[in-house]
């Protein structure tokens, strides 16, 4: 009868794990899968000798391979960011891989554990004297994810975060859900189809988007072009994801694919843009840009020429990299639609850079930069800001499933399962994010005092290097074609903004709760 005396044992002792993995707020996995949750941690806790010996090495995955995955984790939950054994990157098998040239008579960095805020070095909307106009607090921010490609818990989680760390948020082109309204500073983002901003017939509503403005907390209203996922072909919600709360706030169907078209029907060329830009701004006095990937540059050049003068003209723009991600999207326009961020980018600034307009205008980058060498990277091609989407969705808890177009998320970030998005707690998540955020901020600071300077909008592409494997490695300005002075600001916001770094206490916005050490994600 022993037997039965270790199995009834052996059963409560599993009731009770069962019942604590229901209950407990901290990882949604468990919350969603109890009991065989634990393997997914069992597992990631041998994983560097399984992927030694079995399967694949640090770097092999994608898009984010473990390190990477690891770094965002680490710092999510205020654990050690460290690695041991030195560097694990192969580098001549790694093209373009970034090389930080560290000053001989570096700054030192700030006392252990203080927490320092980047502001943007321009004024947004200053250039065109916009009503609203604002130096925003954080250099990074989070990117645009609709509630309905992402679930409400997730998008609460996110705006609870950037409340906390004293960032913007994003809408995506799916409105402002109830996600939305937790504290987080917003940018609107307007879409092909207008959601929050149209009448019943579908079309741009000037009107509902005022009083959208005057009933949120909007810093700054963003037109979609084009993202860098599905450039040329609209968005897509999945049927799966089309609850009949998304469809309210949305205006369509419930249970129905959700397809926006490619294009604005608003304006079909730069000038309509620009009338359009012009019209939002002078209505809610906020500035007005614009995102879009970048395939034939055509747009950008005309609208370089156009805004000679700043009679009209977008106050800010986003360049979003091929390398983006999306909840759904097809292959090939994944894999071999538009440029990459790097390629892309250099080739916007150098437009608007050769037209005299670069210091006139706030540039975003996103595609991949919410980590610290890539965004280093953006920040020396010129970029004064950069949005970060995946990197705050890993911050979440997201396992890197890649099932978000299935609507089977089972971190509970990527779908509309009311039973896989209670596994996410808002409240626990947010810490993470705000963590994350305030890591990234951080290490940024630390790469740039090493190169000499107090801000990475103050790095040039002079402190890098690109190596390609071999012998050499390519000065960074020879790689883009930059000329002197290109991605620093000008020498008026250089001024303002080194003052700024020296006479104010530059700590984040709110303190943030000291909990989620564990370190998983």
């Amino acid at each position: 009868m022993w037997w039965l005396i270790i199995a009834g044992v052996l059963a409560v002792a599993l009731l009770v794990v069962v019942v604590h993995d229901l209950v407990q707020r901290k990882h949604a996995i468990l919350r969603n899968f109890p009991l065989i949750g634990h393997l997914r941690f069992t597992i990631e806790a041998f994983g560097p000798e399984l992927r030694q010996y079995i399967v694949t090495s640090n770097d092999d995955e994608r898009p984010f391979n473990r390190n990477q995955r690891q770094w965002v984790y680490a710092t999510a939950h205020r654990s050690n960011t460290y690695f041991g054994f030195g560097t694990d990157v192969n580098f001549d098998a790694v093209a373009g891989h970034v090389l930080v040239k560290q000053s001989s008579f570096p700054l030192n960095n700030p006392s252990p554990g203080a927490t320092v805020r980047l502001p943007c070095a321009k004024v947004l909307g200053a250039a065109r004297g916009r009503a609203a106009a604002v130096r925003p607090a954080s250099v990074v921010n989070i990117s645009g994810m609709s509630f309905g490609a992402l679930s409400g818990p997730a998008i609460e989680g996110l705006n609870r975060g950037a409340a906390l760390a004293g960032c913007w948020h994003n809408t995506g082109e799916g409105s402002v859900s109830p996600g939305h309204q937790h504290g987080g500073q917003l940018v609107f983002q307007v879409g092909t189809s207008y959601f929050g901003c149209r009448d019943r017939a579908g079309r741009f509503d000037l009107a509902q988007l005022v009083e959208l403005t005057h009933a949120n907390p909007i810093t700054a209203i963003e037109i979609k072009l084009s993202q860098g996922a599905k450039p040329g072909l609209g968005g897509l919600l999945p049927a799966a994801k089309v609850t009949p709360a998304i469809a309210a706030i949305r205006g369509i169907e419930a249970g129905v694919d959700c397809a926006s078209p490619a294009a604005h029907s608003e304006f079909s060329d730069v000038s309509g843009l620009l009338d359009f830009v012009e019209r939002i701004a002078d209505a809610t006095g906020l500035p007005v840009g614009i995102k879009s990937a970048v395939g034939e540059t055509h747009l950008f050049s005309e609208l370089a020429q156009r805004m000679q003068g700043l009679h009209r003209g977008v106050d800010f723009i986003t360049i979003d990299g091929g390398e983006g991600g999306t909840g759904a999207g097809p292959l090939v326009f994944t894999d071999h639609v538009a440029l990459p961020f790097r390629v892309g980018f250099a080739r916007v600034y150098a437009i608007f850079a050769e037209a005299g307009l670069a210091d006139d205008i706030v540039f975003i980058g996103s595609g991949k930069l919410g980590l610290p060498d890539t965004a280093l990277m953006a920040f020396a091609m010129g970029c004064d800001m950069v949005s970060v989407g995946r990197e705050a969705m890993l911050s979440l808890g997201c396992v890197q499933a890649q099932r978000c177009h299935t609507g089977r998320c089972p971190t509970g970030v990527a779908t509309q399962s009311a039973w896989l998005a209670r596994g996410l707690d808002p409240a626990e998540k947010s810490v993470r994010v705000a963590s994350y955020i305030e890591g990234l901020h951080a290490e940024l600071g630390a790469l740039s005092r090493a190169c000499g300077v107090p801000h990475p909008a103050l790095v040039s592409l002079d402190h890098l290097e690109l190596y390609d494997g071999g012998p050499t490695a390519r000065p960074a300005t020879d790689a883009f074609g930059y000329q002197p002075g290109w991605g620093l600001p000008g020498a008026a916001n250089t001024r303002a903004l080194t003052d700024l770094l020296a006479s104010r206490d530059l700590t984040f916005g709110s303190p943030i709760p000291t909990r989620c050490r564990s370190g998983r994600g």
